[in-house]
């Protein structure tokens, strides 16, 4: 796995430990890759000494953006950036494609504040961000770079300490 120039290790600062970690990937827009993704953030977040739980949590918020990104546009690839800043987990995965609409939530109301339409009690699709909605302290949607695509973000918060 390759390593970036821009992570940092553990640095002490005013008495405390400060975690400023980021790893970044790149995989085919495929359905093989949400298991690659899957996979990949548990390996980073394990090395990191990340609990458990949060892994667990990681995994599958990544999963489900991946999914999206992969069902939902024409992209080709599809970037992943983890980043940890004190007891916070960033996670970011962002499209290349153009599909019909911005992400969002079936049966309840978007990230943005706007209605969804609703996914039938035995419906496969349109959970996802319901899912990373349970699971995150905060998620979001932006435009991706140049215009083209969406980033979509998760934040869990974490405990350092916890197992």
């Amino acid at each position: 796995m390759a390593y970036f120039p821009d992570v940092r290790p553990l640095e002490r600062t005013g008495g405390s430990v400060e975690r400023a970690l980021r790893d970044v990937f790149h995989l085919p827009a495929i359905g093989a890759s949400v298991a690659e993704a899957r996979r990949r953030v548990l390996a980073r977040l394990t090395e990191w000494d990340i609990g458990s739980l949060v892994r667990d949590d990681a995994q599958l918020v990544v999963s489900e953006l991946f999914t999206n990104a992969v069902r939902h546009t024409d992209s080709e690839k599809v970037d992943c950036e983890l980043r940890v800043t004190g007891e916070r987990l960033r996670l970011e995965v962002t499209d290349q494609g153009a599909g019909p609409a911005r992400p969002r939530t079936r049966g309840t109301r978007g990230a943005e504040g706007g209605a969804a339409g609703t996914a039938g009690s035995e419906g496969e699709n349109g959970r996802g961000l319901l899912l990373v909605s349970a699971l995150a302290e905060a998620w979001g949607i932006r435009p991706g770079a140049g215009g083209r695509g969406h980033m979509v973000w998760a934040e869990l918060g974490f405990d350092p300490a916890a197992p």
